[in-house]
């Protein structure tokens, strides 16, 4: 179980670094390849879009064949290729259609961990667990900031990210020969259900417009649009921006471990999570008000966004606690989906936000827009989540 777990955890270092590394990248690949902040945008969206796709596939492989081939496979093919592609990349194109590659890699690692932390512990456990793993995983967060910009300043990007290739497949090969899948549980009736009985689940239904925006924020902010904030208001050169990214990072981090026993000190997943989203909520309407108003300040608020944007396991453990032991593949999975769209969909949006606050407006105008455009989703989802209800057995 510690190999297992072991693995897994650094799989999903990996998928926390290729989603944060386009922040620091920007320079480079700006003054190499012609990338705009837009075509960057795009290209980490398409990174969401596939991620969150693949959940269905990933979802019915986790509950027929088990998380290890599921897992080892597409980390393989997805991750180490895409990873190749992006250091061969001659223009933004080829960067979108390396990243999408790599979110279909990076998709089943952390819901192969879920399914496992599921059928192998106590229900009162997985909130924690499911937040233990995100937060040492978000190590590669870390990596895809100061680190990144000091191994791409010594070796080159193009370099960097082949040996990141490399150490894909080394992970990749480590999930298929270490991990153990659990039991396979089969249903009541013989069936093995779809995800359209995950969807008839009532009591998920009002949680899902929070987990769609919940971590839109803090994914989208800092995998791409702090850097480029930080530089167009500040004038923050890329050292300045890797050591803010890196403090936001380290603040997602705590969060994780923050949220992970939140929920037995509340009593409540429920509470837990409208807490952390209301002050997430307040730290964007001091970004959309003030979004100049100095760079400790900028620093300190993205820091609050990191730190507060991090329910995202809370709300997976309240949504875990209503799905059956034979839908768990496809229950944690489509949740994951409904998340990952949201930033997906966000992402994409932002960039057309951004670019037409742009043309007629300042550079400080256009970001103030941009920090609003993340608010006012999460203020709708969190209002519909307050009519949401628990479920006594998940904290027992």
């Amino acid at each position: 179980m510690r190999l297992t777990i072991g693995f897994f955890v650094l799989g999903y270092m990996l998928s926390q670094f290729y989603r944060a590394c386009l922040a620091v990248l920007t320079p480079v690949l700006k003054e190499e390849l012609g990338a705009t902040a837009g075509d960057l945008a795009l290209a980490l969206g398409l990174w969401y879009v596939t991620f969150a796709l693949m959940q269905i596939p990933v979802g019915e492989a986790l509950d027929r064949i088990g998380p290890r081939r599921t897992s080892g496979v597409l980390l393989a093919v997805g991750g180490g290729g895409g990873a190749a592609m992006f250091a061969m990349a001659s223009g933004p194109v080829d960067v979108q259609i390396a990243m999408a590659l790599i979110g279909i890699g990076c998709s089943p690692v952390l819901m192969g961990a879920y399914f496992i932390f599921a059928r192998s512990f106590r229900p009162a456990l997985f909130g924690t667990l499911a937040a233990s793993i995100i937060g040492v995983g978000s190590l590669g967060n870390l990596l895809g900031a100061t680190p990144l910009a000091a191994s791409v300043e010594a070796f080159g990007w193009r370099e960097t990210l082949w040996a990141l290739a490399g150490v894909t497949l080394l992970v990749s090969a480590g999930v298929f020969l270490f991990v153990r899948d659990p039991e396979r549980v089969q249903a009541p009736s013989g069936k093995s259900g779809s995800i359209l009985d995950v969807l008839k689940i009532r009591g998920l239904w009002l949680m899902l417009p929070l987990m769609m925006i919940n971590y839109s924020a803090s994914a989208g902010i800092r995998g791409l649009w702090a850097g480029p904030y930080l530089a167009d208001v500040f004038g923050a050169d890329a050292a300045r921006i890797g050591t803010v990214t890196l403090a936001m990072g380290i603040a997602m981090t705590l969060g994780n471990f923050m949220y992970g026993p939140a929920d037995r000190l509340f009593g409540s997943h429920r509470r837990v999570a409208i807490v952390g989203n209301t002050g997430l909520a307040i730290g964007l309407v001091l970004l959309w008000l003030q979004p100049d108003a100095g760079l400790m300040q900028a620093a300190l608020l993205l820091a609050m966004v990191g730190l507060l944007g991090q329910t995202f396991p809370v709300l997976m453990a309240h949504g875990r606690a209503f799905i059956p032991p034979h839908l768990t593949g496809r229950g944690v999975t489509m949740l994951n989906m409904f998340s990952i769209l949201g930033v997906a969909l966000m992402q994409f949006g932002s960039r057309g936000v951004f670019e037409r606050a742009s043309e007629t407006g300042t550079p400080t105008e256009a970001y103030s827009g941009l920090f609003l455009f993340f608010l006012v989703p999460l203020v709708i989802g969190l209002s519909i989540y307050l009519f949401s209800r628990d479920n006594p057995d998940a904290t027992r």
